[in-house]
This record gives structure tokens, sequence and C-alpha cells, in this order.
């Protein structure tokens, strides 16, 4: 309730900017937002007022859920204020929990859990959300008051988002550098900053055949240890990782492996410290990635090997920062199994962070899951962004990189290289990215999903916001067009254009999200590709054009469904994927759905 006395006698934050649909108006709907802090808790009061409080949407309850088809309201702090990386904490109407970690300014991770306390109330008025936030969660430098921080609200049934700063269509919420101030925070209490998990894993076999009983069990210890205010050491030893979350199945037809990625949580915990520039450039939705992904470490590699767990005897990392430093250690051995010995595996990572949005850094890995001799990754890259990009409040990000892998009995074309610019406005999008990898770069603990190769991807969008009297609340247009070049013989070995004519975003919250998209596809093989069992393509060159229709209702609906629908030549023959989902909510606590994929190859 924010009746007490402390809230209705403290001074608010001052009102809220439209950002969507029209960019620096006044909100449709009042809110209030309060701060307070004690010693130990900082909180939060926000009243947000609605003119209809019935038509409140709050449909989910579950941890760290998506809550895009609610209403919510969404906080970030950068407590370092290096305009890059921030703690988020989100609710609904209904009290949900949802909180993560946002790094190089737009990348997030919502594995990390928080403790925190957030309730809610919903009136004749609109709603309510109170939080409580130990300053014991949160790691900040001592001594320092002045914090950075924004506030995000989302009224769903209009489309509408309502901030505190950064109100422009081009900004997205996690650009940490247009976050505000909120000052004069003196006097915490940051605690010892221990948190001691232990557990206890066992498992019973049965043999049906012979009646034998087989128990094993064991006990573990995970450990964080905030060394100072800014560098946390977290130690593992006897890791169980049964809890960890099934991986989503995935469908691979192409040449080269795909991406799965990390979900054991003490590899989670702060992992934006080792992301490298590599993954800085991401596209649109529905657009495909560019199939030349480079991970100079990539955590699967450590602890499973053939798909098979390689149970980790201990692990230690040690994370955080000093002045604008980022640093990065990690240390992991595992054990001896019957085909592989006891191995160690070791990653360094630092990054200098310079201006408001930029770095420079280095990366060093050691180790190898699957030989005998030794193997190591070293590289450098860097990062230029701006927000004010020629004096005209528009972004601007250019990432560059250099890996060497050194692996045992290799000398030569052992090495990827590469750039990416991208201007990532809200009317025009504009993408360049080139990048080397040559035959025998091989991070053995990183990912690389093809090699021999030159890449290079050119893309733009126009994506106007028509007047609101058209019932389109934005028009997305998108050509993106990569070519994949052997090193070895210097010919094509496979370009493809995707072409989004038609991906309208409607004010009802409905979506056609593409009208006949078109993938004009060349593939060049060198030698035959089986790509399922039994059936063999011969080396020769190939062009097809598959095509895309796909539609999804609002969110805001209480029974919301989608279509999609692939088709057209496929190699040498033709391909068609019908995918469909349903889904019924039972507000807050319950969400039914129904999803099914149809596939004739």
């Amino acid at each position: 309730s924010l009746e007490e006395a402390p809230w209705r006698q403290a001074q608010k934050i001052g009102d809220l900017i439209q950002r969507i649909p029209e960019a620096g108006a006044k909100p449709t709907e009042k809110t209030e937002v309060t701060l307070l802090y004690d010693e130990n808790n900082l909180y939060i009061g926000v009243f947000c007022y609605d003119s209809e409080p019935r038509q409140v949407l709050a449909s989910q309850m579950a941890r760290d859920a998506r809550l895009r088809a609610d209403d919510r309201l969404e906080i970030v702090f950068d407590t370092f204020r290096d305009q890059s990386n921030a703690f988020y904490f989100s609710t609904n109407p209904a009290g949900a929990l949802v909180d993560g970690l946002v790094f190089a300014n737009g990348e997030t991770n919502y594995d990390w859990d928080a403790i925190w306390i957030v309730r809610t109330e919903q009136t004749d008025e609109g709603w309510s959300a109170e939080f409580a936030i130990p300053f014991k969660t949160l790691s900040f430098p001592a001594g320092e008051t002045v914090w950075g921080f924004n506030i995000s609200r989302t009224i769903q049934r209009k489309l509408e988002e309502n901030r505190w700063t950064g109100a422009r269509f081009q900004t997205q919420f996690f650009q940490i550098s247009e976050a505000g101030e909120i000052t004069n925070l003196e006097g915490l209490a940051q605690g010892v900053g221990l948190d001691v998990r232990p557990f206890v894993a066992g498992r019973w076999l049965h043999r049906t055949a012979n009646g034998d009983d087989a128990v094993v069990g064991k006990p573990g210890l995970d450990l964080f240890y905030n060394i100072t205010p800014s560098l946390k050491l977290s130690v593992t030893a006897n890791t169980d990782f049964g809890e960890t979350e099934v991986d989503a199945r995935q469908i691979n037809l192409t040449r080269f492996s795909i991406f799965f990625p990390e979900k054991r949580s003490f590899f989670l915990q702060d992992a934006g410290v080792f992301n490298f520039a590599t993954t800085g450039i991401d596209p649109p939705g529905g657009i495909p990635g560019t199939g030349a992904e480079v991970f100079p470490f990539f955590s699967r590699k450590i602890g499973l090997f053939g798909g098979q767990e390689v149970p980790i005897d201990y692990g230690a990392k040690l994370t955080g920062k000093v002045g604008r430093t980022e640093i990065g250690m990690l240390d992991v051995r595992t054990r001896e199994v019957s085909n592989l010995d006891a191995k160690n595996f070791f990653v360094g990572r630092v990054k200098q962070n310079f201006l408001e949005q930029s770095y420079v850094g280095a990366i060093i890995t050691g180790g190898n899951p699957s030989a005998q001799w030794s193997s190591s990754t070293t590289g450098v890259d860097m990062r230029l962004a701006t927000s004010d990009f020629l004096g005209s409040d528009r972004n601007m990000v250019f990432n560059a990189f250099g890996l060497t892998s050194n692996n045992e009995g290799v000398s030569e074309n052992s090495s990827s290289y590469g750039f990416g610019a991208q201007y990532p406005n809200d009317k025009f999008v504009a993408e360049v990215q080139w990048r080397e990898i040559q035959e025998n770069f091989d991070p053995a603990i990183g990912f690389v999903q093809r090699s021999n190769v030159r890449m290079l991807r050119l893309a733009g969008s126009f994506n106007p916001r028509p007047r609101r009297s058209t019932g389109i609340q934005q028009m997305f247009h998108d050509v993106f067009y990569t070519r994949f070049t052997r090193l070895d013989n210097g010919l094509v070995e496979s370009w493809n254009i995707y072409a989004t004519v038609i991906d309208w975003h409607l004010n009802s919250g409905d979506s056609l999200h593409s009208l006949l998209d078109a993938n004009p596809t060349y593939e060049r093989l060198f030698e035959p590709f089986e790509i399922s069992a039994g059936v063999v393509l011969p080396a020769g060159e190939y062009r097809f054009t598959p095509w895309r229709i796909f539609f999804t209702s609002a969110q805001k609906r209480r029974l919301q469904g989608s279509i999609g629908l692939s088709f057209g030549n496929f190699w040498s023959g033709t391909a068609q994927m019908l995918q469909t989902g349903l889904s019924y909510k039972l507000p807050p606590r319950f969400l039914i759905s129904f999803n099914t994929i149809f596939c004739k190859i």
C-alpha cells in the first residue's frame, strides 16, 4: 500500500514521458514514482493510474517470465555509473518477479536471480507496486552516492511505453547510457557479501533384469563471495547440474553446426564479462543469423563431451571491476572418466571501458576437452559506440576483433578476424559485417560455425511509423545479403538474400510479420552432403528460393495464436513447413499453450 505516510510525504521523481506510440508526448495515463531508502534497502513505490482499471493486463506469475503480453514496470540500476552494465528488475500487476543483468549497453542475462521483494495491488484507480531491494543484493562501489537509474511503464492494451529518460524511438530501454541519475545514496550497508549453497545429490538405479540396486550420492557446494563491493569470487565443488534446464529441440538441415546456449548456473553467473565483440551485432527478429558465429570461449565445452556429462571436481571464477576495467578469470578442473583424462581449463578476460559506451579488450583461453595435447586461444577486440552519432541523437556501433588458436601440430591458417558496423535506429537500420575464418582456426573451448571462408553481410531496413489513423503502428522492410567465399580456392561457396516486403505491426497488437518473405539462395557443394540419413546431395551448384508467411494475433488477448508457413524449392527438391501456436490465459497463474510443427521435405 502506498497510502502510508512516508510514501505520501516524499517527493516524486517527476513525470514519465511517452516513447511509443508518440515519442515525447504526454502519457495517456499518469504514473507516480517515489524512491526511498534506509541503511539496508532501496524502496521504489509506483502508482500506475488507469482510467480503465478493469482493462489492466496481468497474465503471468512465473519467475523471470517474459511480460510482453502484460502491463509492466521495468527498472534498471547502473550502480557503477559506467553507462554500460546494470541490474534489471520488472513486475506486472500480478506481482511477478523478473530480474536479470544488462551488459555491453544492451545485452541481457535473465538467469541471474536476486533476493528482493515486490508486492502489487489493483484498485479502482489503477494498480500500484512497492519494491524492496536489499543493498546486499547489488554490487556497487563503496562511497559513491550517484547511481544510474531508469524506469519504464508499459500499458499493453494501448501498446504504449512511458519512460523517465531516453524516451526516443531509437533508444532501447537497455541502452544504459541513456539512463538518468539518482543521488544522495549515503550510508548504505553492503554486508559481508557471502552466499553459500550446499547441496546433496543422489541417484538410485534398479536393474529389473537381475534385481540389483545401485545407490550413489555426493555432497557439493556453490559459494559466492564479494571480495570487494565490485569483485566477486564464485567457487563450485563437486558440482551437480541436475537442475539444468533441458535444451530446446532444434532441427538442423544445414551443413554446419547449430548453437545451443549455456544453461548451467555456475557458468551463467556474470557471463557478460566474457562476452566478445564477435557477438555484438544481432539481426532483427525473424532474420536469419550470418551462419558464421565465432566464440573464443563457449562454456558448454567444459563438463560436456560427446553429449555426455564429464563431472567437474571444482571450479573458481573471479569477475568484477577495478575502476573502469572489467576483469574475468575462470579455472575449472574436470574429473577423469573412462575415455578422458582429468583436465584443467582456464579463461582470462579484460575490458577497458572508455568514453560512454566503448571498450578495448583481450581474451586468453587454455585447455582442450578431447585431446592429450595443449590448446590455447588468444585475441583482442574493441567496441566503439555512441547514441549521439554526428550530433543527431542516433545510434552507431562499430566492432572489430582478431583471434588466433594455438593447437599442437598446427602452425598456419589458424586465425580469425573481422569487423562489423551497425546503424541501429528506429526508422533506418544499416549494417555491414566482414570476417575471415581460416581453415585451421579451432578454439578448443570455443565455438566456430564454419571455417575456411570469408563472410560479407550487407543489410538495410526502412521502418516507418504511419499516422495512427491508418491502424498501423510500424512497418518493417528489410533486405539482408550474405555471401561466403572459400579461402582455399577463391570461389563463392554460398550466398543468400532475405527480403521482407511486408512486416506490419498493427495498433490492435496483431502482427503480419511476413507476407511472402523471399529468400533466394545459392549453394555450391565441393563434396557430397548427406542432408539426412540415406539422402545424399552430390557435389555441384544449387539455386532455390524458400518463401515465408507468418502471422500472430495480439498478446493482449486471452486467446492468442500464431501461424507460419514456409514453402518453395529446397536444394534439389521442395520443402514445406507449417508452424502453429495457440495459447489461452487464465490470469494470473495459468497459461495453457499448444504448439505444432509439420515439416515435409
